[in-house]
């Protein structure tokens, strides 16, 4: 019998782009940019998505009257740019979330604990230009939160980064994450950054920063917290 994620053997003359979005409707999920697909994608067709990708890049090339064929700078320009979206700066969005071990917390450790500052990079939904800033993260564990090594905040960081977000959704999908993996009594999250479709184009400010912070469990609720948390935090020039 042929489910949603085992098409039948005819459409082979079908995007794979256009196979992946079907499996996506059928299950009756949403592919929005800062969404993870990677439960649809079937092995090997990530290789045939950069190929379609890299043809319609160069039919974007073709339309902003390059000629690339004769130029050397960007004869290799559609391939690159296509390898660039799915296996760098969107690889958030194709693979799935990085294997995180969860240790028990065998020395019931209940103090305030922060990582950062981490480094990301995202493009931002609206112009697909670079947002690159800081992230720090404030967990106040209990006796049953799980305990995960500190590397580990930065690759989950890092593979909800990689996919076109704005930035106010992002920092609220990564506390989703780390909510569900340590289950502490509190999570605070600050992230700082520079916006290119600020500083590249538009207003072309150079100065500009968004800073923005989630605030869960006893950080929401204990002001004494907060403070200490953010009072913690290197000053932001």
């Amino acid at each position: 019998m042929t489910t949603a994620m085992n098409p039948p053997d005819d459409d082979v003359g079908t995007p794979v782009s256009v196979k992946i979005r079907q499996r996506i409707t059928a299950s009756r999920k949403r592919f929005h940019a800062n969404d993870n697909i990677s439960e649809f994608i079937q092995p090997g067709e990530l290789e045939a998505l950069l190929d379609e990708v890299e043809v319609q890049m160069q039919g974007v090339l073709n339309s902003l009257v390059i000629d690339t064929e004769n130029d050397h700078n960007t004869g290799n320009t559609a391939r690159r740019v296509a390898k660039m979206y799915l296996q760098e700066v969107f690889r958030g969005r194709y693979v799935a979330a990085p294997t995180i071990t969860e240790f028990p917390n065998a020395e019931h450790l209940n103090e305030l604990m922060i990582v950062g500052p981490i480094t990301v990079r995202s493009a931002c939904s609206h112009h697909f230009c670079p947002v690159i800033g800081q992230i720090w993260i404030g967990v106040l564990p209990n006796e049953h939160t799980n305990v995960i090594g500190l590397s580990k905040y930065a690759r989950l960081a890092e593979w909800v980064m990689g996919r076109p977000q704005i930035q106010e959704e992002a920092v609220v999908q990564l506390a989703d994450l780390i909510q569900e993996k340590t289950q502490p009594d509190g999570l605070a999250i600050v992230m700082e950054a520079s916006h290119y479709c600020m500083s590249w184009r538009g207003v072309k400010d150079m100065d500009s920063k968004m800073i923005n912070s989630v605030m869960r469990g006893v950080f929401l609720k204990d002001p004494h917290l907060r403070r200490e948390f953010l009072a913690l935090l290197p000053k932001k020039g």
